[in-house]
This record gives structure tokens, sequence and C-alpha cells, in this order.
């Protein structure tokens, strides 16, 4: 694995084949898609920026790298590595040489950003726009008043601010107009258009409105002081701003015992979208939406007020009984297309016990590549630690980008099927779109309105090569290649533009088979399975995902292994996908494909989460991982297994949603004499403490924030961690229970019985 990390680490690329199948028939054999996780803004320290615009080539478009051709004759030319085109160096590079080489032709710098001194002129200031649910009670609003008042005094000084609160009525507050708190109300049942928010806002009290075109921000007649009175430099209104959230107040309109309260979240967030449209337009604005129950008012409503009609299940979706479900995603696919064309974000803070609507919201979300944290409640460390995360400054920070465009260039016998990811397309169609469109596809640019450190995608590519016994051995050059080109506004305001060229060798015909196990990478493979079965389940009607995933996982096998026909016991697999059996034994059972137990909701916020995670943190969510604390040894990793359960040890399982520390019986009833406390017991006490820092040194480095769970062996919080772990021993297993061990009561098979079958049925 340490040589993929690498790969990593210079490119910030993962991919399930290193070394790619050179045909359309052999990529078909290989079942895992040929595909990329790449993370866009991977910070790296060592990888210059250069101050001027990259040279590109004239037929393709694509940029200068290390694996052009360049010819440091008189002529000065360099040939492209995709479509092959001659191109001519400018005047402004007729010096280089072989020893005088430009910085994006040094070998180690296959990824490398620009800076353009025209596009440093361009710089907007950061716009955050508060949209408050009020329709919680007082206890919620308390918490959450005191963590936004914490949040705004470290907000930097240039960033613009605006606040929109929301009940039965949608609030815009004019923050500009400091005597008295002055308020423009929309009623939350109806749908209110942009014209509306025009009229009703006095945009145009002073002068005419324009006829005709698009209003769009200061360069379309809209005054500077207009704009200002909604959204303002956070040290002009924190007083002012400070004030109106001091005495904000639960929705005053009165709610009948047997009705949920009259909640209008679509029309809220869509008067939000009209505002920042009208005001400030393609700026990197974003709509922080902070929910506390399910929206029953207006576009976008999830469930009636009638609270005897309970919220719609999974059962409820998957019989189509869920009257309001398509209508609330149609909004909110119309709001997404609108936030996609202004360049905004909305991030969603969904924090109730009950569901809010994220399964419908979700669209929005992801298009514009925004954050969601799903909690209990708003005094939750998960939702208070997060929301600090998101304005934190220094080494710590998200590194919240705006405004990006990612596009992708290949060689001609690859083409682009799509992304699954946090992205929207550009319709960007052309020669390398595959007909076969996964994720968002037929294209090959997309829109990232939102993205940070970690924002991943996932490029599903095809190969396109037919079989040519006779191409192939003349072809001389063996290698695809791919670039991918990120534009984006960094967090202080400036245009960037990253280039990242790989080259990757391909392989056809007999003998094959060893250099894609050589190249295979199954964490990242694991990853690609895990997004295209949350993508299937979303998008394919009577999608059975358990039987998609046997059925890859035996094709694998039976490609891959080496056996000797109809004999199971002979079957072997390399070390290169000896694991990966069991990331997908763990994958069968998470959170993104067993739906039971979950509402529409929380599935739909891990597959979120999973669909913009990279691949280390995504393989913590499909198969977690876990320590092992115990005097005998210092901290070491175990089997995710209930065998690894003793009553003298302690446990730490991250799951990266939840991170369990898991104390033995025996470790818990001396904990619970107060052993630890007493000056001799020293060693215990470091036992205890160790386990309990490592887990905050994780919940310090992530986002959102995970939930900590401490609790002990037959408790009731110990079925966070039983959950997890692979049940080798059972109610009904034969062997009796190890003394201090554990059972699950479970009939789910275990892991040795999984691949117990997955080897006599490989081998047929």
């Amino acid at each position: 694995m340490t040589e993929f990390l690498e790969l990593e680490t210079q490119d910030a690329v993962r991919m399930p084949w290193n070394v790619l199948p050179g045909s359309k028939s052999e990529a078909a054999q290989c079942v895992i898609p040929v595909s990329a996780i790449y993370t866009p803004l991977k910070p790296f320290p060592n990888t210059p920026t250069l101050p001027y615009a990259p040279l590109r080539c004239r037929n393709c478009r694509s940029v200068l790298n290390p694996f052009s051709i360049v010819d440091f004759s008189s002529t000065k030319i360099w040939i492209c590595c995709f479509c092959l085109q001659r191109n001519h160096f400018p005047q402004n590079y007729q010096s280089i040489s072989e020893t005088n080489m430009p910085a994006e032709l040094f070998p180690q710098y296959t990824t490398i950003e620009y800076e353009s001194p025209t596009e440093k002129a361009a710089m907007t200031n950061p716009v955050f726009l508060f949209v408050i649910d009020t329709c919680v009670i007082e206890e919620e609003i308390g918490y959450l008043k005191s963590s936004l008042l914490q949040v705004l005094g470290t907000l930097p000084e240039n960033c613009l601010i605006g606040l929109i609160t929301f009940g039965t009525y949608v609030h815009v507050h004019e923050l500009g107009f400091g005597q008295i708190p002055k308020v423009y109300v929309f009623k939350g049942s109806k749908e209110v258009s942009k014209d509306q928010v025009l009229e009703q806002m006095g945009f145009f009290a002073n002068k005419p409105k324009p006829i005709t075109g698009v209003i769009a921000g200061v360069r379309d007649g809209l005054s500077q002081e207009s704009i200002s009175r909604f959204l303002l430099p956070a040290s002009e209104c924190e007083f002012t701003l400070n004030s109106i959230l001091e005495e904000l107040q639960r929705d005053p309109w009165p709610v009948p015992a047997d009705q949920r309260a009259a909640r209008c979240t679509g029309t809220a967030l869509s008067v939000a979208a009209h505002l920042l449209g009208i005001c400030v337009p393609g700026s990197g604005a974003r709509i922080m939406a902070f929910l506390g129950g399910p929206s029953t008012e207006g576009p976008g409503a999830i469930v009636s007020k009638i609270l005897s009609e309970p919220i719609r299940s999974h059962k409820d979706l998957d019989k189509d009984s869920a009257p309001l479900y398509h209508k609330a995603v149609k909004f909110y696919e119309g709001l997404s297309k609108q936030l996609v064309h202004q360049g905004h974000v909305l991030d969603v803070f969904a924090c109730a016990l009950e569901q809010v609507g994220l399964a419908e919201l979700k669209v929005a979300n992801e298009k514009t590549g925004g954050l969601v944290v799903l909690a209990e409640s708003f005094g939750h460390s998960v939702f208070k630690d997060s929301l600090k995360q998101v304005f934190q400054s220094g080494g710590n920070d998200l590194g919240l980008s705006s405004n990006g465009i990612f596009e992708v260039n290949c060689s001609k016998d690859v083409k682009v099927q799509g992304v699954i990811g946090p992205c929207a397309s550009l319709a960007k169609k052309g020669p390398l779109c595959s007909e076969v469109v996964v994720g968002q596809g037929n294209t090959t640019a997309w829109k990232m309105c939102g993205l940070d450190k970690t924002t991943s995608l996932c490029l599903i590519f095809e190969v396109a090569k037919k079989e040519n016994p006779d191409a192939i051995a003349q072809s001389a050059n063996p290698q695809f290649y791919f670039q991918f080109l990120t534009y984006y506004q960094n967090p202080s305001g400036q245009m960037r533009l990253r280039v990242t060229t790989l080259s990757r060798r391909w392989v056809a015909g007999p003998g094959s088979v060893q250099d894609l196990i050589a190249g295979f990478d199954q964490e990242a493979a694991a990853v690609v399975m895990s997004r295209q079965v949350s993508f299937k389940m979303e998008t394919e009607a009577d999608f059975d995902p358990i039987r998609w995933l046997d059925k890859s996982l035996i094709h694998i096998c039976s490609r891959f292994g080496d056996y000797q026909k109809d004999s199971p016991s002979s079957f072997t697999l390399s070390p290169r996908f000896s694991i990966f059996p069991q990331f997908m034994f763990h994958l069968r059972r998470s959170q993104f494909v067993q739906v039971f137990g979950n509402s529409p909701d929380e599935t739909a916020y891990f597959r979120m989460i999973l669909n913009r995670e990279n691949v280390a943190n995504s393989v913590v969510m499909i198969q977690p991982s876990l320590i092992t604390y115990s005097f005998q040894s210092g901290p070491e990793p175990v089997l995710l297994d209930v065998a690894a359960i003793a009553a003298d040890r302690i446990l730490l399982l991250d799951s990266f949603f939840t991170i369990v520390v898991f104390h033995g019986s025996t470790i818990a009833q001396w904990r619970k004499a107060g052993y630890h406390e007493q000056p001799e017991h020293q060693a215990f006490a470091q036992l205890l403490k160790t386990p309990r820092e490592d887990a905050e040194a994780i919940i310090r480095e992530r986002f959102p924030v995970p939930r900590l769970v401490i609790c002990d062996q037959y408790g009731s919080q110990a079925r966070f961690m039983l959950a997890k772990l692979n049940p080798s021993a059972t109610y009904n297993s034969d062997a009796p229970p190890i003394p201090g061990g554990d059972i699950i009561f479970t009939d789910d098979v275990s892991f040795e019985v999984f691949l117990d079958h997955l080897q006599r049925l490989a081998v047929h």
C-alpha cells in the first residue's frame, strides 16, 4: 500500500488500477471500473505557485506538463501528450534549454499551481448568510445563540454577513439600519419569486428598475447602499447582529397540541438564494441553514402539520407512499440549479431528534459542494465543535474555497463516464464523453461552488480502445495520460489554477493479469465500489445492492485468484487483493447499504459524507479501525472481530461518525472502585487516560466532529461497538465464549462463513 500512498502525497490521486487494462473487453473483465479518487485542494506545502498564466495546447487546450515532449533546439516546440499537436513556445519561453527549464516541466511537479497576475484584481470578500429556524424550544434557541455569538467574534472583519430567521413567516433582517431593528417579512406558505424580493425589499425605491435584463449585483444598476442594508462587513454589523441574536425568541405563532409547528424551510432558503443572487452573484457566498425540525409549510414541505401523520421512512419511499417527497425533491433540484448558476453554496446544520428533510435537501447541498452536519441538538458537541471548525483559522482550518471549475482531459482511448461527488455538470460535451453515464456525466467540466481541503471527487472512466493485437504490438507508447484542472478562489480571495497530470501504463493480451494485480489498490477499489453502490441504490429502481456487491466480488476473485477448478481449498489471493473481500464484507453490513434502523435523513447524511471524503477517511467509514490497550502491551491494532473483546482490555473503535472507547468488564469494575485515583495504581490511571487522549486527537482533526461514546462491556451503549464487529461468536455458536469475552446476538453470517462461500463460488 505504501507506494499508492506515496503517489497520493505527490498528486492527491488514488486509483484502483494503477496499471490499466488496455482494451474495452479487458476493462470489462476487471469488474471495478478504471477510476480515480482525486482531492483537488489537498495541501502540498512543497508545490510552487507560478506567477504567470499556463501554456495551453492550441488543439485540445491541455496544459504544458512534464509528460510533454519538448524540442529544445532552435525551433522551440512542444508536443502535447494528449493529442500529439505540435505547439510553438511563445517569446517569453525562448531562453529555455535542458538545463534551464520552467517549473511546469520538472518531473517532480506533476501537480502545480498557477496564479496569473491579471486575475488578482477580481478579489471578492467571502459572504455568509445565516438562515435560522426559530420553531424550536427555548433551550435549543439558547444553545444556538451561544454558538453563533461565539463564532461571530472569530469572523474575519472583511467578510459580509446577512441574517434571515424563519418559522411560520420568513424574516429578512436589515442589518444596515442600526437605530431600530427593521425586518422584511414574507409569507411562508407561498413560493417567492426574485421579482417579489426586489419589489418588497425596496431595492429600487429611489430609482426606476431597469425594464430588461437580469438584475444581479452592483454592475447591473444596484447601488452599493441598497446591498449593504442586508449584507454588511462583520466589523460594521457586529453590534446590531449581536443584539438581534441576543433577543432572538421562539416563533410566536401558537402551535395546537395535536400539530407540528408551521416551519417554512423551503421558502426561507429560496428567499436567501434570491437575495444572494441579487446582491452578490458569482462571489463566494454561503447560505448557512440551521434547521431544528421538519419543514411543514410552503414549497419543500416533507410532512403535514398533523402530528398523527408520521414523517416518511425508508419503507414509505420504497413503496412510493410518501406523498410530499417527490414534490420537495423537485423544488430543491430547482433551488440547486439556481445556486449553481449563481455560484453559491448551501451548508446545512440539521440538529433535531426528528428528521428535518435532509434526504430532500441532499441534491441542493451536494451539487453546491456545501458542508453538512447532523446532530441531535444544538447543544451537542457534534454541532458546536463542527461550527467552530468551519470558522477556524490556522493550520487546522477547513480551507474553504469557492467558485471552482473542474475539468478533465485524457488520452483519446479513454472516455469519461462521469463524476460521483459534490459537483454539478457544466454540460461541456465533446469527444471525451462516454455514452454510458455514471453520476454527473455527459460532460468534461463540472462546477464546484464550494470545496475544501478534503473534498474528493470519484471520476469513472471507460477504456474505449478496441482489441487489435497488431496495433498493440505496434503501439510505441504504452501510457494513458490524464489531466485534471481545478480553477478555484482560495480562502484569501485569489483565483488559482491547479493542474495535475498523471500517466499510467496499460497492458493487454495474455500474461497481463500479473501486471494488473501488481497495480491494484484495494483501499481505493473499496471506496469506488461504495460510491457506486450508494449511487445505484438512489437512482436505480429495484436495485439489489447485496446481490450486486456479491456478484462483483465473485467475478473479481475468479479472475484474479489462484486456484484449481472446483477445488475451494486451493483458492488463494495475492496480498494485493487479500483485504478486499474483508472490505466488501463490512461494506455489505455498513449503514450505506443496510438502511434498516436508520431514517432516510441519516442514510442521506452518511452517503453525502462518503461521497465527499478522501480514501483514508472513506475506508474508516466502510471498515472501522480498532485499537486495543492493555497492561501487557502498548496500543496495537486488532481485527474488527468480537474476539477482540476481553475483560482486561480497553478498545478504541473509530467508525468516522462515532468514536467508541469500550472498557472490558474488569477494567470497568476497577474504574468504578476508584483504583485509578490511588497513587499506587498510576499505571491503571495511565491506561484509562491513553485511549481518551487518542480519541481527542482524532476528534480535533476531523470534520464533521464525530460523536464520542464512552461505554462499558455489557452496558447499554456497548451496542455502538458490537454493531460494527464481525460476529465470529454468536448466541448459537458451538464453542462456548472465551472467559471475559463476548458474543453477539445476531443471525448475520461471520466473515469466515462469508469467505468460505466466496471461495466455493469463485472456483466454479
